[in-house]
């Protein structure tokens, strides 16, 4: 059994399981079978024979999933994304809302996870060189999400946090109490949105049907607002070199001495 997922935006889990239903729908319609799933363990997950549609990090595309195949992009309206591209917020308290990221040295950060583009490798290329000895921050804290993050910041156990812009508006629609006592401070340069993927056993007759429904769902007017609840605005398939930039941050730090947060 084929199998599907859109784990990385599943704030407003109704509106996510929406998606994946209309898919699946579309997917039948061309006689290719698909079930959800839904995992926190990715790794494996987007690593599994069977995976038909995922969405994943560009970080994680690039530097762990040499094997998979890149299905294409959702372009997302969200305030801060621009055609195929996202940033990141840095975000703090608000009694820090005037402060710049300079101001920040020697504080404590919070991430998501040391494989996330957006809260870490985009984090880590902004403060590279304001960097001394390699290092800025005081200490960091991994938090497993965004959202975790964000709590992390509420609860004082951070004080700054690099956020997708994309998961700060669903938040903003959907949980808005998550976001009390918070402000964006600074934002991040954009970059690749994150990729749709799929299984590197993915025959050449079912990647054309995937792709085809991907197109239907983003074109067709039955779909816009499942779409506008998903902050979806269309979907196209660039070059697997187009989420090479991830590396290229990653680069970029090191080559300010910083490896690490």
């Amino acid at each position: 059994m084929h199998i599907i997922s859109l784990p990385m935006y599943d704030i407003d889990h109704q509106s996510t399981q929406g998606l994946t239903s209309a898919l699946t729908t579309l997917l039948a319609q061309r006689d290719v079978r698909a079930e959800v799933e839904w995992h926190d363990d990715l790794l494996p997950h987007w690593r599994d024979d069977n995976l038909l549609l995922s969405q994943t990090c560009g970080y994680p595309l690039v530097a762990l999933l040499p094997d998979v195949q890149l299905v294409g992009t959702f372009h997302s309206v969200a305030p801060g994304c621009k055609d195929l591209r996202y940033r990141s917020w840095l975000v703090a308290r608000k009694v820090d809302e005037n402060l710049t990221l300079s101001d920040f040295y020697d504080r404590r950060a919070v991430c998501n996870s040391s494989d996330s583009h957006s809260g870490y490798n985009a984090l880590r290329f902004m403060v590279a060189p304001m960097a001394q000895q390699g290092r800025f921050f005081r200490e960091t804290l991994f938090s497993g999400s965004h959202r975790h993050s964000l709590a992390a910041l509420r609860t004082e156990q951070a004080d700054i946090a690099a956020i997708d812009c994309i998961t700060w508006a669903l938040l903003r629609r959907y949980s808005p109490e998550e976001l009390t006592g918070l402000e964006i401070i600074g934002e991040t340069p954009l970059c690749a949105a994150l990729p749709l993927i799929t299984s590197r056993k993915t025959d050449a007759l079912l990647m054309e049907k995937l792709r085809s429904v991907l197109f239907e769902l983003t074109m067709d007017k039955a779909y816009r607002d499942l779409l506008d609840a998903n902050l979806i605005g269309g979907f196209a398939v660039p070059q697997r070199s187009y989420f090479d930039e991830v590396k290229t941050w990653e680069n970029r730090a090191a080559a300010w001495g910083v490896t690490a947060l």
